[in-house]
């Protein structure tokens, strides 16, 4: 689950960016960067409604801060794994006493 979402989440926003630039009409293929940087980009959103003045955000920005979120959450998740699995060896390693 771990290594699926570590390879969706960065590669979200470059399918996006790509549907956008080939396609007439892209529909709503940015919801899915969203959605699959959820915490980051949610926290992304509410930190940037909060700033005074910040009613016209350019693309660019926006494209930004979900490839940055995306980076984000696939480094925190790559951490947690590599974490679970340290701990997860030591435990292994350790001998039993019976």
């Amino acid at each position: 689950m771990v290594a699926t979402s570590l390879t969706r989440a960065p590669s979200s926003p470059a399918v996006s960016g790509t549907v956008t630039l080939f396609s007439s009409d892209p529909g709503f293929i940015w919801v899915w960067p969203a959605f699959f940087t959820a915490p980051a980009s949610l926290l992304a959103v509410a930190v940037g409604g909060s700033v005074r003045g910040a009613e016209e955000v350019p693309a660019w920005t926006l494209v930004g801060a979900l490839i940055g979120c995306a980076l984000i959450q696939s480094f925190v998740l790559g951490a947690l794994l590599e974490a679970l699995r340290t701990s997860r060896r030591r435990r292994s390693a350790r001998p039993h006493h019976s």
